[in-house]
């Protein structure tokens, strides 16, 4: 099972970017929890996830949360701008699997 959390602003704009993401997942054949959460639980909620995606609204998070998720030991990236903006789910699960991969 690969767990893929996703953080933003308030937790509601990558909810149909989770959706997408899904359907790509279950398409695929990939379990997946895939999960959007507020940045202010996403500290917390990286002990449960294989990795976290930023929201490029929160570029400048990035920092922070690398702290935490060293500690967890997973991977985090911020999410290519256009994809977010083209809500295109197949490649931002791509991006997540090649990060929990290396």
């Amino acid at each position: 099972m690969k767990r893929i959390l996703l953080a933003c602003s308030s937790g509601m704009s990558t909810s149909l970017l989770v959706s997408k993401m899904k359907e790509v997942a279950e398409a695929r054949g990939i379990e997946a929890e895939i999960w959007a959460v507020a940045q202010d639980k996403a500290p917390t909620e990286m002990e449960h996830a294989d990795v976290l995606l930023i929201g490029p609204q929160m570029r400048f998070m990035k920092k922070k949360f690398t702290a935490v998720a060293e500690k967890v030991g997973i991977p985090i990236e911020v999410i290519d701008p256009v994809a977010y903006g083209r809500i295109d789910g197949e490649a931002v699960l791509n991006k997540a699997l090649q990060l929990m991969d290396k």
